[in-house]
């Protein structure tokens, strides 16, 4: 894990592959319902109000984000390979 990955999401880019794009749940419900898991955690963890509480809603949101970021670039990716 880098130094970026660690502050900004507390694991690495693969892990957050691993662990929420490619769960159960992801391939259930979808990314989207994935990111929009994360985006509830960072909400509970944020009506703790504590330093480390709001430290770790700041990277699930990071996290959420780049699961969205994933999404886009690979539809990206699908429309200039020319699929409708």
């Amino acid at each position: 894990m880098t130094e970026f990955e660690s502050k900004c999401y507390g694991i690495s880019q693969e892990q957050i592959r691993e662990q929420y794009m490619k769960s159960a749940s992801a391939r259930l419900s979808g990314l989207e319902m994935v990111a929009m898991g994360v985006l509830s955690d960072a909400q509970e963890l944020m009506t703790f109000g504590h330093d480390q509480a709001m430290d770790q809603a700041r990277k699930n949101i990071n996290i959420a984000k780049f699961i969205m970021s994933e999404m886009m670039e690979e539809r990206i990716q699908w429309e200039e390979s020319g699929c409708p």
